[in-house]
């Protein structure tokens, strides 16, 4: 067993699966469920199910992968572990990376835009900005703090938004208009399937759980039970949630609040009172989505950073426990807060993991019989992802050329980045040791 398991567990099984449910309930309910039901209209639960599907046959191998070699880096060591040293393996690193920081940066981004509305009717963009950037401020200081810290605060956050959500869903379910979940003849399959494929990063968060491995107690049993439970409790919570919304606002009014299309939701059966309460779970979803993926991505900064992957000045233990990987995250999200607009990057993070889950899925291919996996559910996994991106691919191409040339343009930058830094440098990915 490699030295760096050795020390003493700090998080149990239900700190990992609150890990996992943060970093997927913030981004899918409140970051992105607007843009969705716009394409997948009252169907919108439909694609819920079909994403959940997909990402529970990806959980598959996560679980398996994750019990076997059971590391801070996750999907970084899996693709290492597949793919070995090379230029495949160091690009993947890197673009799974950049979409840890685009999920990042629209969850802070989300949070800003619900905390300027409780502050004002009618805030600014630089009001909601610099409330982006102090959050993003204030779990980077909670992640200094250690593993046991971002477990307990993790659980208070999932505890309380979980209950506010279903109370919302279960509520609004005695309120629903009927008419309104009546199925359009303007709704096709495509537009379910593309609204899956867009919700995808609505579950990308089940991956964060793998970064625990170092942390979590008995791994190779917690990390599979964590992954399965917290992908099928949040399906639940987003079907629920999903029905309750298209059937209490037309599809209109959906598009018209997107960006707090559940606290429009709740006003017409619960008043103002009712608005304030889903603004404020909102808070606590978005927050602990930052909280999650900022403990994740650090991770995998730093892994990317001991091995090789940054320059040289990076790989430093100046900070207990290889803080600085947290540094740079915080500090590339900041930035990008400042100085982009991100509405339309949630296309591009779930395209960009759509790929990586689907890279990793392949790399399991080549490791199935030491994780005693089955290798159709990987076949099935895979297909599940490339085909979801093929439809998202397909819906960029008509309607935002734009994201397309942006994803395009990272999965190049990450590979050519790649390729470079190894053709200059001579450091190489290091393999762990395992029994």
């Amino acid at each position: 067993m490699s030295n760096g398991l050795l020390h003493n567990r700090a998080m149990g099984l239900w700190s990992a699966v609150a890990i996992g449910i943060g970093g997927m309930v913030g981004g899918g309910i409140f970051s992105i469920l607007g843009i969705a039901t716009g394409i997948s209209g009252n169907l919108i639960y439909v694609s819920f199910i079909v994403g959940g599907f997909i990402a529970l046959l990806s959980a598959y191998s996560y679980a398996k992968l994750g019990a076997k070699y059971p590391s801070a880096g996750g999907s970084v060591e899996f693709l290492v572990r597949g793919f070995g040293d090379s230029v495949l393996s160091g690009g993947f690193n890197l673009l799974l990376y950049f979409g840890y920081i685009f999920a990042l940066s629209v969850y802070a981004k989300a949070f800003g835009n619900y905390a300027a509305i409780f502050i004002s009717s009618n805030p600014s963009a630089v009001t909601a900005a610099v409330i982006a950037i102090v959050i993003i401020l204030i779990f980077t200081l909670i992640n200094f703090l250690g593993a046991k810290a971002v477990g307990k605060s993790e659980i208070l956050i999932v505890v309380l938004k979980v209950g506010i959500l279903l109370i919302f869903a279960i509520t609004g379910l005695f309120f629903i208009n009927k008419s309104l979940l009546v199925i359009s003849n303007l709704i096709s399959i495509n537009n379910v399937l593309t609204g899956a494929a867009l919700l995808f990063l609505g579950y990308e968060g089940f991956g964060l759980i793998t970064n625990t491995a170092e942390d979590i107690d008995d791994p190779q049993k917690n990390i599979p039970r964590a992954l399965y439970l917290a992908v099928i409790i949040v399906m639940l919570i987003y079907v629920v949630v999903s029905i309750t919304l298209v059937g209490n606002l037309t599809i209109l009014e959906i598009k018209q609040t997107a960006d707090y299309a559940l606290a429009a939701a709740v006003a017409p059966f619960a008043g103002a009172i009712g608005f304030s309460i889903i603004v404020i779970a909102a808070l606590f979803s978005t927050s602990s989505a930052i909280n999650a993926t900022l403990y994740g991505g650090a991770n995998v900064s730093y892994l990317m950073a001991k091995n090789g992957e940054l320059p040289k000045f990076f790989n430093r233990k100046s900070w207990h426990n290889g803080k600085e990987g947290l540094i740079i995250t915080s500090a590339i999200v900041i930035l990008l807060i400042a100085l982009l607009d991100l509405s339309n990057v949630v296309m591009v993070g779930s395209s960009i993991f759509l790929l990586i889950y689907a890279s990793v899925n392949f790399s399991h291919l080549k490791l199935y019989k030491k994780t005693n996996a089955n290798k159709y559910i990987i076949w099935l996994a895979i297909i599940g992802c490339l085909f979801s991106l093929s439809v998202l691919i397909y819906y960029e191409i008509f309607n935002s050329p734009l994201t397309l040339y942006l994803f395009s343009s990272i999965i190049l930058f990450s590979f050519l980045i790649e390729w470079i830094y190894r053709k200059y440098n001579l450091r190489r990915l290091k393999k762990r040791r395992w029994r």
